[in-house]
């Protein structure tokens, strides 16, 4: 993997921020909130209980947030807005868009990639969701199957051993991007191998192994998440170790992520504490704001993920440190606004887990093993959180004890 240390990501200047008009003007908080979604304010479609009750309390009597709010979300089958109008709904709050991190939001900082063509892997408006990042010529795992339709062959009762036309004018894939799990895992398991041994054209095996192998960038690492069942779903993470398994078993070689994004990634905490903070500078309370908590139920995302992010702030730069953590961002040609490195030396952040959703105090043993491939070894204390929570209301009351705050 090729990996950035997180000083060359934080010397480029910080861009002019957006406005956030939605947000109120009371002054006061000295801290800012990452949500997660799944598990903690939600189980599928279904709003936990007291999650609309916790919400009336950080708004003011307009409705307007009153504490600097984001939601982060491993998620990757939604634009941004979407997500948003979804959130209002559940929440009776209104949130805007830029309240929203999804797993992808920090690929509209890739912009090596942009230009190139590029395979969208996921469910949902991949296309839409991938020109809404930067990328102009992109290409859906049903095209690239369509075009090349003998290779499809898991499916006998629809498997069509013909050559497609369209082929000729088949343009080679440059990079692949992944935003989540797909809905026919045996089709994109095939189809990613076979770019990935035919460096993106796969019209034919080359006469030798080609590695390293085209770029690949995965969003969204969870191994399981929590829906209206009561086990565990797979997620996209368990998508992902089929395609490594199934990649070194067939050439003997590791397969190379480009980029990993989505929580734990430390890029994205750093993507959310820069929206933070353009938050917390509109209603002016931006030197105020020292405490990041974030509030999620996966050991191994959520809490691995704040932690991390803790642990850089803490060896960040400005203080002085010359050691970094490992990070698992994009490599340094990453562009877009950035938050100034004096504004993180002090901040701190902290992780909340809540008992809503994959959280087990009989099965904390295991989890260590469930982090991505790329996160392991996984430090013990990097999975503990700060703080433990029955449900999102009682984070809150916890988080406005500590802060003294109403």
């Amino acid at each position: 993997m090729i990996l950035i240390s997180m000083r060359a990501f934080l010397l480029k200047r910080v861009g002019p921020p957006k406005l956030f008009r939605y947000i109120s003007t009371v002054k006061g908080a000295t801290f800012g909130l990452l949500f997660d979604i799944d598990g903690v304010l939600v189980r599928s479609n279904r709003v936990l209980p007291s999650v609309k009750e916790t919400f009336s309390r950080l708004v003011d009597s307009k409705g307007k947030f009153r504490v600097p709010t984001l939601f982060v979300t491993n998620a990757g089958n939604k634009l941004r807005h979407q997500k948003a109008a979804q959130l209002t709904n559940w929440l009776d709050v209104e949130v805007n868009e830029d309240q929203v991190v999804m797993a992808h939001s920090p690929l509209s900082m890739l912009t090596t990639y942009h230009q190139k063509h590029a395979l969208i892997s996921g469910q949902g408006p991949v296309e839409d969701i991938a020109k809404s990042l930067g990328f102009s010529s992109v290409i859906t795992m049903e095209q690239v199957r369509d075009t090349f339709p003998s290779l499809d062959a898991v499916d006998h009762e629809h498997y069509r051993p013909v050559l497609s036309e369209s082929r000729h004018h088949f343009k080679p894939i440059e990079v692949i991007i992944l935003f989540g799990e797909p809905v026919r895992w045996e089709t994109s398991l095939q189809l990613l191998v076979d770019l990935l041994l035919t460096n993106g054209m796969p019209t034919g095996l080359p006469s030798e192994l080609i590695y390293p192998h085209i770029p690949i960038i995965a969003c969204n690492m969870d191994l399981q998440w929590m829906a209206e069942a009561n086990m565990p779903r797979f997620g996209h993470g368990a998508f992902l170790l089929c395609l490594e398994n199934l990649y070194k078993k067939i050439t003997n070689r590791d397969l190379i992520y480009t980029a990993l994004v989505g929580k734990p990634s430390e890029i994205t905490y750093h993507h959310a504490h820069r929206l933070i903070m353009r938050q917390a500078e509109e209603i002016g309370i931006v030197n105020q704001v020292k405490t990041l908590y974030a509030i999620g139920d996966n050991i191994n995302t959520d809490i691995y993920g704040a932690n991390l992010y803790n642990q850089y702030l803490i060896k960040n730069p400005s203080n002085g440190s010359k050691s970094f953590p490992r990070v698992s961002c994009p490599i340094e040609t990453m562009q877009g606004d950035r938050i100034k490195d004096p504004e993180l030396g002090s901040h701190t952040c902290l992780s909340v887990l809540v008992e809503t959703g994959l959280f087990s105090p009989d099965h904390q043993a295991s989890f260590m093993s469930h982090s991505p491939r790329d996160f392991l070894p996984v430090d013990e204390g990097l999975i503990k959180p700060n703080f433990i929570a029955k449900d999102v209301y009682h984070a809150i009351d916890v988080i406005f004890s500590k802060q003294s705050y109403n």
